[in-house]
């Protein structure tokens, strides 16, 4: 079947799977890069987070702490601006209330925290764990939730400072406007240089990678518009140097061995069809002076 179709016919079959190879080589190509530039836009999105977060956390620790922290054993109810992990979680709370940043998530997980909203739930507690059973100083991956996946990054949270006892070391210890508010049951037994939770940010990650499956359509699309300009140009330009000369030259030899010496095989260029043109009329008239001395004898 192959031999029967035709040189053009033929040269378009070849284009088209080269180009469709070629589409497909791309495609891949092009998710596996934009896939990791989606990621690290993500990791991006969440460290500049993070260390926003930090940030917030040792201006409390520094600035309000100081200012605040005698008040704690004369107040009756505990006051949590002296709490860094509070000052970063309002933060971010406001900013969630902007709805660009509605599905972004942060949250200080603790295994035994004095303020319940803080406690880890299964997934965060297995992170806990692997911080402290390694070295490890970052973890990040992606999380399934109900509203679909999200990237988080973790750091490991450490009791690094004595001052921090003294809200989590025995009740006793404790301002008594804390056991007042949060009871004596929660939040203590903490020992210095014990990891005791994650920092935790969680960003989605959908609206990262949907943009880059957008841009890698778009791009394989104006990519595929130009490769079939370029095969319906390559096409014409087959079609009126090679095909179709050649066709004229078929017609030309078939007029010729029907015996009409008169027909002329066109030379219009110097490249191999002009001198296909040219070897066929040096035949002609070869043939034509061969049929002569044939008539003459």
């Amino acid at each position: 079947m192959y031999k029967n179709l035709k040189l053009g016919l033929k040269l378009n079959l070849l284009l088209a799977i080269i180009l469709l190879l070629l589409v497909i080589t791309m495609g891949f190509i092009l998710s596996r890069v934009l896939q990791n530039y989606a990621e690290q836009e993500i990791v991006n999105r969440a460290s500049m987070l993070m260390a926003t977060m930090n940030s917030i956390r040792n201006y409390t620790s520094t600035q309000v702490n100081p200012e605040l922290s005698a008040r704690l054993e004369t107040e009756q109810i505990f006051l949590p601006q002296t709490v860094p992990a509070y000052s970063a979680r309002e933060v971010f709370e406001n900013l969630r209330s902007q709805e660009q940043y509605s599905q972004f998530f942060y949250k200080e997980a603790t295994l035994n925290p004095t303020n319940v909203r803080d406690k880890a739930d299964q997934f965060e507690a297995e992170i806990i764990q692997s911080f402290r059973n390694s070295s490890i100083e970052q973890q990040q991956g992606f999380r399934s939730i109900p509203g679909g996946k999200i990237f988080y990054i973790a750091h490991p949270l450490k009791v690094e400072k004595e001052s921090c006892l003294r809200c989590h070391s025995i009740p006793n210890l404790a301002p008594a406007s804390l056991v007042a508010s949060y009871g004596s049951d929660n939040g203590f037994g903490w020992k210095l240089n014990e990891i005791v939770g994650a920092q935790i940010i969680s960003v989605p990650s959908s609206q990262v990678i949907n943009a880059a499956k957008k841009l890698r359509n778009l791009v394989i699309s104006k990519v595929l518009i130009f490769l079939l300009l370029a095969s319906i140009l390559l096409n014409l330009f087959l079609k009126l140097t090679i095909t179709e000369p050649l066709k004229k030259m078929s017609d030309a030899s078939k007029q010729l061995s029907l015996g009409n010496m008169e027909t002329e095989f066109e030379q219009k260029t110097n490249d191999e069809i002009g001198i296909l043109a040219a070897s066929l009329n040096r035949l002609k008239v070869s043939l034509k002076m061969a049929m002569e001395m044939l008539e003459n004898q």
